[in-house]
């Protein structure tokens, strides 16, 4: 397991950069690591984040249409925030793993 610094925290992530430890995330490492993808977080942002680590606390099953179905974002609104594959970005964002549903 490898170690990266965010947000002058050092945090667990696998070979693909994706937080391995839920619990060591906060609002300014998803700031830092929105910014490598050019995403500059608003309180909607926010929103859809939480969503995501709640329902996979949840032990829930993370898809587009789950996030879709939330009441936060539509499918077409999920994509606009989180471009270039809206449920890796986000998840990687909020500090969780990648949903299996990923490739």
């Amino acid at each position: 397991m490898a170690e990266k610094v965010i947000a002058g925290v050092t945090v667990k992530v696998n070979d693909e950069g994706y937080m391995t430890d839920p619990s060591q995330w906060n609002r300014d490492i998803a700031v830092e690591i929105a910014k490598e993808y050019n995403i500059t977080l608003t309180d909607k942002h926010f929103a859809v984040l939480e969503f995501l680590r709640q329902r996979v606390m949840a032990g829930e099953a993370l898809t587009i249409r789950r996030v879709g179905s939330s009441g936060i974002v539509d499918i077409k609104e999920f994509y606009q925030l989180f471009p270039g594959g809206p449920l890796k970005v986000s998840s990687k964002i909020a500090g969780i793993m990648k949903p299996l549903s990923c490739v």
